[in-house]
């Protein structure tokens, strides 16, 4: 019987600043965030399968082919098809073709530590450039809304748009716009949850 395919849920991000999240068991034991975890999960479940061999994986499984596509979607890309060896014989020592979520967590959560915070600015700031057309001033409602137009992003409607702006700026107003202080910080916070999320998703429609 052929693996079904798991459908990953999103949730638009709310007006009001969310609460933060406790970190769960295994965030604690890799040393990440619940937001990160959630990063990783999100991603995780983008890819994640139910097949009966693990039946007892609630979060499902991915094919092994698919664990760079994974990690190069958190934007922890393997250095080279050597690490990525490296990887596929850690999280699928027996050869299944499958990786539960727990040791894909390990990894990913070992590589996000390992990144620098030099790689870390040098992305958001990238980015932040990406929305302004490299002019170093706001990101506004019309950077947002051009950029879902152009890639047709129809789940990107204004109302979210402007929630991603006051996110962002703490409701200091749609047209106060996004600083890059801040959008650094929301990226620092949440990862690509929420607002972040949404950024990131866009960027990679651009690529």
């Amino acid at each position: 019987m052929p693996p079904k395919k798991r459908t990953a849920t999103s949730h638009p991000p709310s007006s009001s600043a969310p609460k933060r999240a406790r970190p769960s068991k295994l965030a604690k034991e890799n040393d990440i965030s619940a937001e990160e975890e959630n990063e990783i999960k999100e991603v995780f479940h983008l890819f994640s399968e139910t097949v009966n061999e693990f039946a007892d994986e609630k979060e499902g499984v991915i094919p092994r082919e698919d664990v760079r596509k994974a990690l190069v979607a958190l934007g922890l890309d393997p250095s080279s098809s050597e690490e990525l060896h490296s990887i596929i014989e850690a999280i699928d020592p027996t050869d299944t073709g499958y990786v539960p979520y727990e040791p894909f967590l390990t990894v990913a959560a070992a590589k996000l530590r390992s990144r620098s915070e030099e790689a870390v600015s040098a992305e958001v700031d990238g980015a932040y450039r990406l929305f302004t057309r490299g002019s170093g001033g706001l990101i506004t409602f019309n950077h947002l809304r051009r950029i879902a137009r152009e890639l047709k992003e129809d789940a990107l409607g204004d109302e979210l748009l402007k929630d991603m702006i006051l996110e962002a700026n703490g409701g200091a107003g749609v047209n106060a716009g996004v600083t890059l202080e801040q959008f650094q910080e929301v990226m620092q916070r949440a990862g690509r949850a929420l607002m972040g999320f949404y950024l990131w998703v866009v960027l990679l429609g651009m690529e």
